[in-house]
């Protein structure tokens, strides 16, 4: 669970629940909760935290915390016959004590921890297909935020699925960003009925509600916040989609566990596979990868 030296430690949270705290040698830090295999905080050596957590969240099963990197599998928001965003998100993962080790030339200076999850019995009763999840999460010398997913199918037939790391970043002020890395993408507009659209301008910029889900992107994403003069990377493998998701004004009013004005310190970007749902014959294994970064902006 722990390597070259670096701080993994394992304590519990307001309700019990485990938690995993990842320290790097210069301060940076990772929590990661049992609850849903989310990870709840990502500090830089600053004590700067750079994901958003509601202050309205509620931290109690069978809830997911509104915030952090929730985990949609097998499925993706209401495209399917499970609750929104599956049920990964709701269930109680486990420590793999003996994870099989990091590649020797990329376990250099990373606090690492890896995370299981497998179908209960009624778990098995809305989704009739045994699996296997690993996340490994990796926090990185230079304090970058890894996750790495494989998802096996050791069921007797094969199966499909949908995936996304719903990723809250904390921001100055919603009208205060833009996103690169979209632009002349098709996507499919939430509010519009999935409807599909080709993306326009250089760059994505937030005036209203949006929730998109943006088609064969690049492997590169970047969010500039202009106020805070800092710049998040999202790098991606394996995640051909991105979704884009702040609620706005009146949507956040509706939300029992989401304040009534953060929506303007949020934003939601995903790496994501949707709209083709990746299939595993028995035996098969899936790995995506998302690697978060931050740099201050020139």
């Amino acid at each position: 669970m722990n390597n070259s030296g670096l701080a993994v430690e394992v304590s519990k949270d307001r309700n019990g629940a485990d938690q995993i705290l990842l320290r790097n040698p210069r301060g940076a830090s990772a929590k990661v909760s049992l609850h849903g295999g989310q990870v709840l905080s990502w500090r830089t050596d600053r004590g700067e935290e750079l994901l958003f957590t509601s202050s309205k969240a509620i931290f109690k099963p069978p809830y997911a915390v509104r915030g952090g990197i929730p985990i949609c599998f097998p499925q993706f928001g209401q495209r399917g016959s499970l609750e929104q965003h599956g049920f990964a998100r709701n269930r109680t993962w486990i420590i793999d004590e003996n994870p099989p080790p990091l590649h020797p030339n990329d376990a250099c200076g990373k606090a690492y921890i890896d995370l299981l999850l497998k179908p209960s019995e009624d778990d098995l009763k809305i989704w009739p297909h045994s699996f296997e999840f690993r996340l490994r999460v990796n926090l990185t010398a230079d304090g970058n935020l890894s996750l790495l997913s494989r998802i096996r199918n050791i069921n007797c037939k094969p199966f499909s699925f949908s995936i996304a790391y719903h990723t809250y970043f904390s921001i100055s002020d919603i009208s205060e960003v833009r996103v690169e890395g979209l632009e002349t993408l098709d996507y499919l507009d939430n509010l519009y009925q999935r409807e599909r659209f080709t993306e326009q301008g250089d760059a994505l910029t937030f005036e209203s509600e949006v929730d998109r889900v943006y088609l064969g992107s690049r492997d590169a994403i970047a969010i500039f916040d202009h106020e805070r003069k800092r710049t998040f990377f999202i790098k991606k493998e394996g995640l051909p989609d991105v979704g884009v998701w702040n609620p706005w004004e009146k949507k956040s009013k509706a939300m029992v566990d989401f304040g009534d004005e953060e929506y303007k310190q949020m934003l939601c970007v995903n790496g994501a596979a949707v709209e083709k749902p990746i299939t595993l014959k028995p035996g098969e294994e899936w790995t995506g990868r998302l690697e978060l970064s931050v740099v201050p902006s020139s």
